[in-house]
């Protein structure tokens, strides 16, 4: 019991510093006990009742982060999240807290760093396009930035 009180303490201080998942906490545990999946698991249910844990407010503070920080979009912010077992549901809401108009001006930002890249290149534009498109934007919301980007040097 000592030794689940002393990962239980250390896996609190790292939950108190910043946001983590159910799935990346309970392979934390899992690992702290040597391959003890029910211990863990136990560990992990303490950690999601004391909310230590919480997969909905994971996935807002992941969304806004990737969306301001790293420029993605909703495609690949979603996508995330549902790998690290996060519902469709929850995700979903975790995109709504995206600031839109922030999120239009990273994307057009992003692009336009990569259009110095691209510009003397004859498929720059597809390669635009198809960064765009890693990135996780849909291509709708895409295909109007790059011709306006394209159309302007």
């Amino acid at each position: 019991m000592e030794e689940y009180q002393k990962v239980l303490s250390r896996l609190q201080a790292q939950c108190s510093k910043r946001e983590y998942c159910t799935q990346d906490v309970l392979r934390k545990a899992v690992t702290a006990f040597e391959g003890d999946r029910q211990m863990a698991e136990r560990l992990v249910a303490e950690l999601v009742k004391d909310r230590f844990v919480d997969d909905a407010r994971y996935a807002s503070a992941f969304a806004r982060e990737k969306s301001r920080l790293s420029g993605w979009g909703p495609v690949k912010i979603s996508y995330m999240l549902i790998s690290k077992g996060i519902s469709k549901s929850v995700a979903k809401e975790a995109l709504l807290e995206i600031d839109g108009d922030e999120a239009s001006r990273k994307l057009r930002s992003v692009l336009d760093a990569k259009w110095k890249v691209l510009c003397d290149d004859p498929q720059g534009k597809f390669k635009l396009l198809k960064f765009g498109l890693t990135r996780g934007y849909e291509y709708d919301e895409l295909a109007p930035v790059v011709d306006s980007i394209v159309s302007n040097r």
